[in-house]
């Protein structure tokens, strides 16, 4: 995985994680890389910071450091956080993102993951979908290089 910073032309930044540069090249030039707080389609990579890691004489070239890993699911635990000063407006981010998602794409169901790899194999013509899958056809989607993301939901909104 790689993760790039990113800049759309109202300049936004945010950061997306990518299963590598070919991948992040792929989704920019389908349209499909979008900025989550404006949804626009002008989205550029941001002048970064190169990840620096010591690496000993004794490593090897296949032997470099663990990369950094973005925040997962410990122990069936799902990270969470609360007081951030731009909560509200990732909310609507991702709010606005799912429905933009859910009004383009097409609804394939419990098919997401027999469509997505009829789609990554070429034996369908490409376009957006969204649906479910178990956590063993996520796992057989990772593990076979298709690119797919969690589609975003938020907690039940209390008036």
């Amino acid at each position: 995985m790689i993760q790039y910073s990113l800049i759309c032309e109202n300049n936004h930044k945010f950061e997306a994680w990518f299963r590598n540069s070919q991948a992040y090249a792929q989704q920019s030039e389908m349209g499909i890389v979008s900025c989550p707080l404006c949804s626009s389609g002008d989205v550029k990579k941001a002048l970064m910071a190169p990840a620096i890691s010591h690496v000993s004489k004794q490593d090897n070239e296949e032997n470099f450091a663990e990369p950094v890993k973005p925040i997962a699911r410990k122990n069936n635990k799902i990270a969470l956080a609360a007081g951030h000063p731009q909560q509200d407006e990732l909310r609507a981010a991702i709010k606005n993102l799912r429905d933009v998602v859910t009004k383009e794409a097409d609804y394939v169901g419990e098919n997401f993951a027999l469509e997505a790899r009829k789609i990554h194999e070429q034996q369908i013509e490409p376009r957006k979908i969204y649906g479910e899958a178990t956590k063993e056809e996520i796992s057989s989607l990772v593990e076979d290089g298709i690119d797919f993301l969690p589609l975003p939901t938020l907690p039940e909104e209390h008036n």
